[in-house]
């Protein structure tokens, strides 16, 4: 019996499973926190996930393992292999105002990388340590990501030319061609004002990056591709995840390259494309509205129920936080169409879920004007396992929702890539079960909401 074991190092914390690489049994798990902020010292992520790694039975103990991870965040190497400071994550928008100088000077950037760059993107960050740490830009030798500086950490390996990382990940970058599958020298050197930066060497889905002992290490991924490994999502299928924020992101066997910059062009852990749509409210709302209402989260499922699809005419605008997709950062919540008679709990909590499931399907129609077809959708994340938003998802979008088995999908994704890595075949376990609710489309309802979000 092989033990293959998948790793999400992510924003909040580092999990793992193990699982039995044939028949893909889960033989153990374990997950550790990792510290808050936008900006952290890459030790904790390393001494994390050695310490989940040691809750199952240490590295010697797998034959295989694959380490999936948060994307964009910026890991500054010198020439000997240490970090120069601490990491900037993908939620620093510090740079904000690089990422729009970047775009200026490569207006075609969303066709060479298949993005419009925004604060979020690595990029951003290195433009931004030349800008104003000088001195630790000169010092630059290696930019890595959380993913892939952990596997090279966990490798053994202090050669800077070892680094090693997949396409999913690199994609998120900004100086990195999806399409043809390499970095793009001008992009980089215009970020960093140098022309000899290592950057890790992109391995192929299957292809082992490293070995320490016996055991094989995988490729890695990104957060998001992780995700659509581990759920078994295929080329048509569109997963909407609804977490603290929403995304929605498509299997494509085609790029996109949205010049709006609603649509982040990634690429997957198989070798098609993942395009990609985000917007900033999400559960969030769900969790603000039953506290507002007074409510257990599965009471305000059971008075969503109640209410009529379109809420009697009452609508929620749930831009709590502002919004970027559409790019509203300033935008706020709003509750619209009162009467007397409409402004009712239920209707109140139906109207709260039918806005923020409208926002994601605003949010698949920029996925489809770059020509990603849609065929099946799945629907991830806590609040998916709730009735109401399966129901009311389902009449928004007018297709079945498939909900796969609730799961670390992420690490799960990555025991997939270690079993493949160490097999050279991609597991038949991969495929998840689901369930699926199918409810009566409601286009009028999707209609109004439509208008009300394009206004705000």
């Amino acid at each position: 019996m092989a033990r293959v074991a998948g790793v999400d190092s992510s924003t909040q914390s580092v999990k793992i499973v193990v699982r039995d690489s044939e028949s893909g049994a889960l033989l153990a798990q374990a997950s550790h926190p990792h510290p808050d902020g936008t900006e952290v010292d890459a030790q904790h992520w390393l001494d994390a996930l050695q310490a989940v790694i040691a809750k199952v039975g240490g590295l010697e103990s797998l034959d295989a393992i694959s380490i999936g991870g948060q994307q964009h965040g910026m890991v500054l190497l010198d020439s000997s292999g240490e970090v120069i400071r601490p990491a900037l994550l993908w939620n620093d928008t510090r740079s904000a105002p690089q990422a729009a100088a970047i775009n200026a000077a490569f207006p075609d950037i969303h066709q060479r990388t298949g993005s419009q760059l925004v604060a979020s993107f690595t990029a951003s960050k290195v433009r931004w340590v030349l800008e104003n740490e000088p001195e630790n830009a000169a010092r630059i030798a290696a930019i890595a990501l959380p993913h892939d500086w952990l596997s090279w950490k966990l490798s053994g390996s202090t050669d800077i030319q070892e680094i090693f990382t997949d396409r999913s990940d690199a994609s998120g970058t900004g100086y990195f061609d999806p399409v043809n599958n390499r970095y793009i020298p001008e992009i980089l050197q215009w970020i960093t004002g140098k022309t000899d930066v290592v950057l890790p060497r992109i391995i192929a889905p299957g292809e082992v990056g490293a070995r320490i002992g016996k055991t094989v290490i995988a490729c890695g991924a990104g957060d998001n591709a992780g995700a659509a490994l581990g759920i078994g999502a295929l080329v048509g299928d569109l997963v909407i995840s609804l977490g603290t924020s929403g995304t929605a992101f498509a299997v494509s066997s085609v790029p996109s390259h949205d010049q709006s910059g609603e649509v982040a062009g990634f690429a997957d852990a198989t070798g098609n494309f993942l395009p990609l749509a985000c917007t900033l409210n999400a559960a969030k709302v769900f969790d603000a509205t039953a506290k507002f209402l007074g409510v257990s989260f599965d009471e305000y499922s059971q008075l969503a129920l109640q209410a009529a699809p379109g809420a009697d005419g009452l609508m929620m605008a749930p831009h709590f936080d502002g919004e970027r997709t559409p790019n509203r950062p300033d935008a706020h919540g709003a509750i619209t169409g009162i009467t007397h008679l409409n402004f009712t709990p239920s209707n109140i909590a139906r109207a709260s879920i039918e806005g923020v499931i409208a926002g994601l399907a605003y949010a698949t129609d920029a996925l489809r004007r770059e020509g990603v077809e849609i065929s099946r959708l799945l629907l991830v994340g806590g609040a998916a396992r709730n009735k109401a938003v399966q129901e009311i998802t389902s009449e928004i979008f007018g297709l079945p929702v498939f909900i796969p088995t609730p799961g670390e999908y992420v690490s799960e994704g990555a025991a997939i890539q270690a079993a493949w890595a160490l097999t050279s075949q991609r597991p038949l376990w991969s495929q998840n079960e689901m369930s699926v609710t199918h409810a009566q489309p409601q286009p009028s309802v999707l209609s109004r909401y439509l208008t009300l979000i394009s206004s705000i």
